[in-house]
């Protein structure tokens, strides 16, 4: 009975281990392997995926060549292990690559993008940012006193943490000095509210509350706008810009702020913090508002990052020259550089890129990056908040950005490859 016992136990122990092996092997092949690959048109492209099995590539396109040393081109070809393979787009477009495990499993499909060669200059400048929210947005919802002392809350369950208010009465809303002033003048009416959700608008009705001070108010916490200090991280060559590498979120709700629009404004950078454990650093600074202080409009605000157009008071401060574009098949563990404004002077600072995550799941923290720039090291500790944009530079292609800090070590964060900025 006992060997019986120890017999299924090999046998459940071996199939454990077989199971494990293969969902492992499944897990890593897939942020091993992209999902989407960028080449430049009639370019030949050399890459590697670091498989630890033998795969068949297929592509469905005559457009898209395959090659893996020999000079005839194909529509597949086998490689073992970590063996280049050269990749040939002949047209413009979007196509396919199958990758099948040991020729018949089929892991993925691979989206393949033939592109133009791409410029951009690398920017690194600190800006002041403004951003108008699309609609009034509720912070929260709280409860409010009476004149008769007792209390209420006469938002609870009609308004939500993000939703944003767009008209009351049929009067378009802008700011929350708007909204306060056109509930102000209803004297506790019921008024109609025209509320966006979750993208879908609705109309609910929301009486408000007289307070002690004879003052009529929903009971809600709103926000109209935001500002902040961050990094342009590119130009291309129309004037176009892309910054920070992630989106703006409310520092209450989390949830990327909805905008109607915002502005680029010279800042001056007063100090830096720097970062310890638990604690990241930030960089101090002015913002001039006004329009003689103006660099650019900000018409997005996405999770990579916000984009706009620049004016000539900021073309006339570059002096960088554009670099070809990166994609991340070019992108290798390794030295790179970062370019940062945060000394007051446009430098480049050296870093180490640790990992490079080739799947989009995470689409800016693509990379994990470390600093090693002794003098930036001195001034900062790593990296702080407000350089989310500093662009990344390895072996002389812009390559990525940086997104995040890690909290219990300031010399290392997260990046965004490039390509997922220059989507938008």
């Amino acid at each position: 009975m006992r060997k019986i016992r120890y017999r299924r136990c090999l046998i459940w122990t071996f199939w454990i281990s077989i199971l494990f092996t293969l969902g492992f092997s499944y897990y890593y092949m897939e942020r091993a392997v992209p999902d989407r690959i960028n080449i430049v048109l009639d370019q030949e492209e050399t890459l590697r995926f670091a498989l630890p099995v033998r795969a068949t590539l297929e592509s469905d396109s005559e457009e898209v060549a395959l090659g893996n040393g020999s000079n005839i081109p194909s529509d597949q070809i086998t490689i073992t292990r970590n063996q280049a393979f050269i990749l040939y787009g002949s047209t413009e477009g979007s196509y396919h690559l199958g990758l099948n495990l040991f020729g018949l499993l089929h892991l993925k499909d691979i989206q393949v993008d033939v592109v133009d060669q791409q410029y951009a200059i690398p920017c690194g400048a600190p800006v002041g940012i403004y951003l108008k929210s699309d609609g009034v947005m509720v912070i929260g919802t709280g409860e409010l006193t009476g004149p008769d002392g007792l209390s209420a809350e006469p938002a609870a369950g009609i308004l939500q943490t993000g939703d944003y208010i767009e008209s009351i009465n049929g009067v378009p809303l802008e700011t929350k000095e708007e909204l306060a002033r056109e509930v102000g003048s209803l004297n506790g009416r019921t008024a109609s509210l025209i509320i966006r959700r979750n993208d879908k608008q609705m109309e609910v009705s929301l009486r408000p509350m007289v307070t002690q001070d004879g003052s009529s108010k929903l009971g809600v916490w709103v926000r109209s706008d935001t500002q902040g200090i961050g990094t342009v991280t590119y130009l291309d060559l129309n004037g176009g810009f892309g910054a920070l590498g992630h989106g703006i979120s409310d520092t209450d709700t989390g949830d990327l702020v909805e905008i109607e629009n915002g502005e680029l404004y010279d800042t001056e950078i007063i100090g830096v913090e720097k970062g310890a454990i638990g604690s990241p650093g930030v960089m101090s600074g002015v913002i001039y508002y006004g329009p003689g202080s103006l660099l650019g409009n900000i018409s997005a605000n996405t999770e990579e990052g916000i984009f706009g157009n620049v004016n000539d008071r900021f073309l006339k401060q570059v002096s960088a020259e554009p670099l070809e574009i990166g994609y991340r098949q070019d992108v290798a563990q390794g030295p790179a550089y970062i370019r940062s404004g945060v000394s007051g002077t446009i430098e480049d600072y050296e870093i180490q890129i640790l990992r490079v995550d080739y799947s989009t799941t995470h689409t800016n923290k693509s990379l994990v990056i470390q600093v090693t720039d002794p003098k930036l090291l001195e001034l900062t500790g790593g990296i702080v908040q407000g350089m989310s944009g500093s662009p990344i530079i390895q072996n002389g292609r812009l390559i990525g950005a940086v997104t995040h800090v890690f909290v219990q070590d300031s010399t290392k964060g997260y990046g965004i490859f490039i390509e997922n900025m220059l989507k938008h």
